[in-house]
């Protein structure tokens, strides 16, 4: 049986008055470049995923929000080389500060059902039937 290393990485949905949620591009130079995802990251050593993202919205966004305005929503399995990536996703309505791209290509604000017209990361793609109920 193949032995996999995991990759613990959250995610977040956030969605703005109207429904929609904020997707970001992957920029040029790294894994997956050009492709849209949900902002987050990788939990760090000692993290709980909760602070991960708080900390990830911060760096990459430059938007304050509190591990109590996060909702788990879901979660996303996929092999990745010798990593098994465990993507936690959750949904945000509540946050400081306006979105910015720090650390990506681009920003947009998409209802769920707009998203299946994206390049996505393969993880990514079976969160967005998820949403579209929830949303």
């Amino acid at each position: 049986m193949p032995s996999f290393s995991p990759l613990l990485v959250v995610a977040v949905a956030l969605v703005d008055a109207d429904g929609r949620v904020l997707l970001q591009q992957r920029p040029p130079g790294k894994a997956m470049a050009d492709l849209w995802e949900f902002p987050g990251g990788k939990v760090e050593p000692g993290e709980t995923p909760e602070a991960a993202l708080v900390r990830e919205l911060e760096e990459e966004l430059g938007i304050e929000t509190h591990s109590s305005c996060l909702a788990p929503a879901t979660f996303a399995s996929e092999a990745l080389g010798e990593k098994h990536l465990l993507l936690l996703l959750y949904v945000c309505r509540k946050w400081k500060g306006m979105p910015e791209a720090r650390h990506a290509t681009a920003l947009q604000w998409l209802k769920p059902a707009q998203m299946y017209a994206l390049d996505m990361p393969p993880a990514d793609l079976p969160l967005i039937g998820l949403l579209e109920a929830l949303l």
